[in-house]
């Protein structure tokens, strides 16, 4: 009896150790995320059709009214219809969910779902089947059929989701915001309280290649600081206060407005976005802001990657909820990185050269730099890039220096961070552009900036500080150009942009691999919208080049 206990324990331990590994071989990144990760996060499975919805509410005053759900029968939507401000109410949006092979003959499929006061118009199915709507608390209809055809698996809503804001969106394929927001009272109508359905099993979208164009050219566009809010958001220090007189501002609109403008006008081949996507405080449900961010890149289909500031993991998701919405996203290349380096977010993009060619022609390196020190005693301020990711930087640097030599062209490295390094305060280095504000780098210096210089990376670019954009050039001993250091400067008018009628603007570096060349300049958002600011060349014949050599 003995003997058979022990042989079912190392048998049970061999299973749970294959499905452990099993979950890292599934996981492309080999990051394996805690479960509590997706606690916050609706769950989606492939095979699935919703068969009913509903709200429910209840009150922390009254012992006989729970928001328990039961897992057997409800899956639960985890985001309090009221955010969290409805002091002793609560509610949430539940559906149930069954495989179509289990369907019985009872089993209805909601095959729609509208919002309204009123009974919607009925009509008859493509079947001639007459359905009528069946109404749910919160102003919800359902439309729901007995009769399953193969015709019909594009139509049954397979999964359901919560969204917020007046500009609520959902860049994910097959997804769709009901253009309503629920109505279940006063305060779901104040914070657009939306459905999202999704409809059918939409297939998987494969990654983006980037690939340098066949005239030679790739155009990077820096998103930095759109600190987006669930909602509306509100405009601080905007200049001009009102674009068009008697029009109000209100931020992220103006800032995806604006954005949406350079994005059709410059048509970039690749954005970074930098750092602080989310405006913390103002996100109680950072998943509806992060979805504005990339909704316009997803739209035009341009690859995008992004890291994290300071203020995205502020609002009720952390870096590492952020980054699992992010990875599935289509057109992203965003990834987690390797689990024993410091941060979320460190990895590179490759963009590979023009033609059918496997080599690459850029390499994009993507650092989280944390957010607020700590060790606030000795080194007041930010946190800084941490040995381990400088250990992780290097090591991928030189692993693929011998691939990049292959490429029979030049090959250029750039990274991009959100907190500036220290060297961004050295005043007696040649800069252009707007110093504004006194740099919020960190107080502690960990060799980040020379780890750059000695692994070829010919610029690296920031955010954080709003109201500086300039662009900073370091030299080495022998005084020859070595780096450039360079600021995004703030696009989004949720965050602060006062200091002298600052501008908001967005950052870019257009590269031609014919010379090895790249130019950098700015676009703003009002006066002169058409001008390239401070534009020039800081890369020519694939090294750093400094002011006197641009003619």
């Amino acid at each position: 009896m003995t003997r058979r206990l022990v042989r079912t324990g190392v048998q049970l331990a061999v299973i749970a150790s294959i499905a452990l590994l099993l979950v890292v071989i599934l996981d492309n990144k080999f990051r394996v995320l805690p479960a509590s990760i997706h606690g916050h996060l609706p769950s989606h499975y492939a095979g699935y059709v919703v068969t009913d919805v509903t709200v429910v509410t209840c009150s922390s005053l009254s012992l006989f009214s729970s928001c328990k759900v039961d897992p057997k029968a409800w899956s639960r939507i985890e985001k309090d219809l009221y955010l969290r401000s409805g002091w002793t109410s609560s509610a949430y949006v539940q559906f149930q969910r069954k495989k179509e092979e289990e369907l019985l003959a009872s089993d209805k499929v909601v095959i729609d779902l509208r919002i309204g006061r009123l009974t919607p118009q009925s009509s008859n199915d493509p079947h001639g089947e007459k359905i009528d709507w069946e109404q749910r608390p919160g102003g919800i209809w359902l439309k729901r059929t007995a009769k399953r055809h193969a015709s019909d698996s594009q139509k049954a809503i397979t999964s359901i989701d919560v969204l917020f804001g007046a500009d609520a969106v959902d860049p994910r394929v097959g997804w769709e915001v009901k253009d309503t927001p629920l109505l279940l009272d006063s305060r779901t109508e104040e914070l657009e309280a939306r459905i999202s359905i999704r409809r059918g099993d939409p297939p998987k979208t494969k990654k983006p290649i980037p690939r340098i164009n066949e005239n030679g050219k790739f155009k990077i566009m820096q998103l930095a600081d759109l600190h987006l809010s669930t909602g509306l958001g509100v405009c601080r220090d905007p200049v001009p206060v009102e674009p068009v007189p008697g029009q109000k501002c209100e931020a992220d609109p103006r800032t995806l407005e604006f954005v949406e403008r350079l994005l059709d006008e410059e048509q970039p081949d690749f954005v970074v976005l930098s750092g602080d996507q989310v405006n913390g405080e103002t996100s109680k449900d950072a998943q509806s802001a992060l979805f504005k961010s990339v909704k316009l890149l997803v739209d035009r289909k341009i690859p995008y990657a992004a890291i994290f500031g300071n203020h995205d993991d502020e609002g009720n998701l952390s870096r590492e909820q952020l980054m699992t919405i992010l990875e599935d996203l289509p057109y992203s290349l965003s990834t987690a990185g390797p689990e024993d380096v410091d941060g979320v977010g460190n990895y590179i993009v490759e963009v590979l050269g023009r033609g059918t060619t496997a080599h690459s022609a850029l390499t994009l390196y993507l650092l989280d730099s944390h957010s607020y020190s700590p060790d606030e005693r000795q080194f007041r301020g930010y946190d800084w890039i941490k040995p381990s990711q400088i250990r992780w930087f290097k090591n991928t640097a030189q692993s693929l220096k011998a691939k990049h030599h292959e490429y029979s062209h030049m090959h250029m490295n750039m990274a991009f961070i959100h907190i500036p390094l220290p060297e961004y305060r050295d005043s007696t280095n040649y800069y252009r552009g707007n110093w504004s504000e006194a740099p919020t780098a960190p107080g502690f210096n960990s060799g980040f900036k020379d780890a750059l210089e000695e692994e070829g990376i010919l610029f690296v670019s920031c955010g954080h500080d709003h109201v500086n954009d300039y662009c900073m050039l370091n030299k080495d001993r022998d005084q020859k150009p070595s780096l450039w250091m360079c600021y995004g400067g703030g696009a989004g008018f949720g965050g602060y942009g006062g200091y002298g009628g600052y501008v908001r603007r967005v950052r870019f570096y257009d590269f031609d691999m014919n010379p090895g060349r790249a130019v950098t300049y700015k676009r703003l958002e009002y006066g002169e919208v058409e001008a390239r600011i401070d534009e020039m060349m800081i890369i020519d014949g694939g090294t750093v080049k400094g002011p006197d050599e641009n003619h």
